[in-house]
């Protein structure tokens, strides 16, 4: 039997070196534990976005589908069965690699790694923890100047599903995962507090999305991370490190940190020495609970795969990729600036985008930041960015829907905002509009709903049709009539506002002003 040599002695001399990287950044002193430092690192296993499983022919399973439907005799290692890979887990994980600055190698090979466990057909896991796809990367983080580093990325099968019925106290398994591409991103212990590791996680969210190589959802269980977390005295060795396994949240794992770091404080000021232990999470209880110790581990007895040769990749092949990458969020939010968007206007839309639906197979999502650019053709950035934001996105919110919803097509709202920079129909009447067209599900176009709903304004002609309407609004406001002739000038808004509302928003608002005084004056 072939066996993969483990090149222990240059994985010690990387660990070594990166122990002198861990202190060279300045030191973060946290009010909640003076005078510890928090050392984090992050093992997160994305979901490749592709159709198909990694090995085998078979779909990959969605949320909610039967158990046990989409699954092959490979996927659940049938004696004599041999693997069929799938080159677009590749694209993928390349367009990630480039995505996250890492070196993509030209060759890398696949291990098995074995362990026994009910979710795990086959009695081992295709991974490639030694001759990995990618390495020496990094991820800027969006808040504050900090980078951390990606020690590697890594092609690997996903386990199938196990769940508990409590009914019958017995646990079924549900297959439809097991085979499914999954990368495995491990990061540097760069992070030093929860908040930035909930950075780092929701920037690599993003990242990944705009890429297309997995939609990052960590409640449905395409998005999962480990946690590696140690403390120690400021400039002193960094402490024992434990992991938490399987988090599915952000929220959560930011309280997973807070707890463990604080159990490792209350060790080390007691006296105790930290054991190196494997741990889970109690939602519940907000607290760390242990799995295993390090010293139980399995032997995973890594080994070559016998039945899949070294992945090859030419120069050819991964400059192609590299020149059809999409924009990184980096890049999007830059743009979008130099558009003459605010900081606010940027991060709502970036906020929205990120929460597109990423296609199959690298088919990239038709997400907000999309939907922006082909408004803002020929027309004010700054305008369009502010109808989306405040009025098209704010009503989807009131609705307690997503942009993954929205009825109104690129064309409806386009026609909508020119409608209204031409003065052909009020702000408040487009405002009508888009509400009608968002409740009904219409598809017609605004300047019909405009006449349907008789919300075309006013001109700036009729002035009898406003100077009527002014009349109306001082008689049912007389005592804020009476005011304004006092010399409040403050209180001629809210006849402003009794006009736009006899008048169904049709009106002119400062036209209704100047005809208002001109009454009141009389």
């Amino acid at each position: 039997m072939l066996v993969r040599r483990c090149p222990w002695r240059s994985i010690q001399l990387h660990q070594l070196w990166r122990l002198r990287e861990i202190h060279t950044r300045e030191a973060i002193h946290d009010k909640r534990w003076p005078g510890w430092q928090v050392i984090i690192g992050i093992e997160v296993h994305a979901q490749i976005k592709s159709r198909r499983k990694l090995f085998s022919e078979s779909f990959t399973s969605r949320p909610g589908e039967t158990p046990n439907t989409t699954v092959s005799v490979f996927d659940s290692a049938f004696p004599g069965t041999l693997p069929i890979f799938n080159p677009k887990c590749v694209e993928l994980a390349v367009r990630t690699a480039f995505a996250l600055n890492s070196k993509v190698h030209h060759h890398s090979a696949f291990d098995r790694k074995h362990y026994f466990y009910s979710d795990l057909p086959a009695g081992y896991q295709i991974t490639q923890r030694y001759s990995p796809l990618a390495s020496d990367g990094y991820i800027r983080l969006s808040k504050g100047d900090v980078s951390v580093g990606i020690t590697q990325i890594q092609l690997e099968q996903d386990t199938a599903k196990s769940i508990f019925d409590a009914l019958r106290r017995t646990s079924l398994i549900d297959l439809n995962r097991a085979g499914s591409g999954l990368m495995e991103i491990v990061s540097e212990p760069d992070m030093r507090s929860p908040e930035e590791a909930a950075d780092y996680v929701r920037t690599l969210q993003a990242v990944l999305r705009c890429v297309g190589s997995s939609d990052g959802n960590m409640e449905q269980g395409s998005f999962r991370c480990d946690v590696n977390v140690s403390v120690n005295k400021h400039g002193q060795p960094h402490g024992t490190r434990c992991e938490i396994k399987n988090l599915n949240s952000v929220k959560f794992m930011m309280m997973a940190i807070t707890s463990e770091v604080f159990r490792h404080i209350e060790l080390l000021e007691d006296g105790r020495s930290v054991p190196q232990d494997t741990r889970g999470f109690d939602e519940n209880k907000a607290e760390t609970f242990k799995l295993r110790s390090k010293a139980d581990s399995p032997d995973y007895r890594y080994m070559p795969d016998p039945n899949i040769p070294p992945l090859l990749l030419s120069e050819e092949y991964i400059e192609t990729i590299r020149e059809t990458m999409p924009d990184l969020p980096d890049a999007t939010r830059a743009r979008l600036l130099n558009l003459g968007l605010s900081e606010r206007d940027t991060d709502v839309l970036m906020a929205v985008d990120s929460g597109r639906e990423v296609g199959f197979d690298g088919e990239l999502g038709k997400g907000a930041v999309t939907y922006f650019d082909s408004l803002a053709q020929q027309r004010d950035p700054r305008v369009v960015v502010n109808w989306m934001t405040h009025e098209l996105i704010g009503q989807l919110t009131a609705r307690k829907e997503t942009f993954c919803d929205n009825p109104v097509s690129v064309e409806q709202l386009g026609e909508l905002i020119d409608l209204v920079q031409d003065s052909k129909i009020t702000g408040t009447s487009g405002k009508s509009i888009l509400k009608y067209i968002i409740a009904n599900r219409s598809s017609s176009a605004p300047s019909v709903l405009a006449r349907e709903l008789s919300l075309e304004a006013v001109s700036e002609d009729d002035n009898v049709s406003t100077r009527a309407w002014c009349t109306e609004a001082i008689e049912a406001l007389p005592e804020e009539a009476e005011a304004v002739r006092q010399g409040n000038p403050r209180v001629l808004n809210k006849l402003v506002g009794k006009v736009m509302q006899l008048s169904r928003g049709r009106a002119d608002a400062q036209n209704a002003r100047v005809v208002l005084e001109d009454v009141l004056r009389r």
